[in-house]
């Protein structure tokens, strides 16, 4: 498994050479530093700890800060881990780039949803609503009665109701990379990845 933080950097469409419309998510991958590196023998799992995107020092506690002193290499804004990624094939310190992947890669994307804060059934599960007339009065967007019978006399577990929406870490996978610039650290990525432009991903192969 081989993986790197970034940023999305937002949308726009690409012409290939059929000159067919590609819409394609424009995405910031590396450099991304080995900040650490777990081991079976060690930490009974193994995985590669990488840091991504700049911080400034003072934002940065004290452990954190010797976590990274540690590894040699400036602080990082986000800290996660590669699981199943060899740990023998980086070393702590060295520098990741985009250019572990190529045109044609299927990888799979993972980020926050955009959150959309408190929302009714309508929205967060797609109901239809009431009637617009015929004695219908103040319900159009409600979601209708949710109790049973005198057994079991509750409401179910689960039942679809208002709620908070989004903010949730999705995954999608089998997404295409269409483009790679090493240059400035880009990977473009076929359709659409879960969260809104500036937030932090992760884009792992398989």
């Amino acid at each position: 498994m081989i993986g790197l933080l970034g940023k999305k950097i937002g949308m726009t469409r690409i012409f290939n050479q059929k000159g067919q419309h590609v819409p394609v998510t424009v995405v910031e991958l590396g450099p991304c530093h080995v900040v650490d590196v777990r081991t079976l023998e060690r930490d009974k799992y193994r995985a590669v700890q990488l840091g991504f995107g700049d911080i400034r020092e003072k934002l940065v506690t004290k452990p954190r800060a010797g976590h990274f002193k540690k590894a040699g290499i400036a602080p990082a804004r986000w800290v996660r881990e590669i699981r199943d990624m060899d740990p023998e094939s980086v070393k702590i310190g060295e520098a990741l780039s985009c250019d572990i992947f190529k045109e044609g890669d299927r990888v799979k994307v993972t980020a926050s949803t955009k959150g959309r804060g408190f929302q009714g059934v309508m929205k967060r599960h797609g109901f239809h609503g009431a009637k617009a007339s015929h004695g219908a009065h103040e319900v159009h967007r409600h979601g209708g009665a949710i109790g049973a019978h005198t057994d079991p006399g509750r409401v179910w577990k689960n039942t679809k109701m208002p709620g908070r929406m989004g903010g949730d870490q999705q995954t999608v996978k089998n997404l295409e990379v269409v483009r790679v610039d090493t240059e400035a650290n880009l990977v473009m990525i076929k359709g659409c990845v879960p969260c809104p432009a500036g937030s932090f991903i992760i884009v792992r192969k398989g």
